[in-house]
């Protein structure tokens, strides 16, 4: 198989990487990249753990190869904090102690993150909705929706 070169932004800084045909973006971002917020579960697009934010939609990255994202930009755990600041959305995370084991929180946060992009101000259903394809095996999932909730709440109000 021939390698190619793909171009990429990833958190706002850009890389140029050769991939074999079916290296998957997940791949790419945590063995090229040292991006590993970026976790691997069920390989099959069904857990969660992998979504980043692939040109302003959440997407698994398991299920994507990076030859096909040429020219993309990605949004990955690691690139919501700024110099040093948590995004107030890793901040709600903590003070709602919605993380247990850590798992899921980076593809959770992820999906969060693109919805509170597309839509700032979510109700609980939409909340649940954007979450949906996110597995979480601690929280039972209402630390996490509150912590959404809060996060568009603080958004509001400033």
């Amino acid at each position: 198989m021939q390698k190619i070169d793909v171009t990429l932004t990833v958190n706002k800084k850009k890389h140029t990487v050769t991939v074999e045909p079916d290296e998957r973006l997940l791949d790419t971002l945590r063995d090229r990249l040292n991006l590993t917020g970026v976790k691997e579960g069920c390989s099959i697009g069904e857990c969660g753990a992998c979504t980043v934010i692939l040109d302003g939609k959440a997407i698994n990255s398991c299920m994507v190869y990076t030859f096909q994202i040429d020219g993309s930009e990605v949004l990955t755990v690691e690139g919501l904090e700024t110099n040093g600041t948590l995004d107030p959305l890793q901040e709600a995370f903590i003070d709602q102690q919605a993380v247990q084991c850590g798992f899921c929180t980076p593809g959770m946060l992820m999906s969060a993150k693109a919805l509170l992009n597309e839509n700032p101000n979510p109700d609980r259903d939409e909340i649940k909705t954007a979450i949906e394809g996110n597995l979480c095996r601690c929280t039972g999932y209402q630390q996490i929706i509150e912590a959404i909730e809060s996060a568009a709440n603080q958004d509001r109000s400033e």
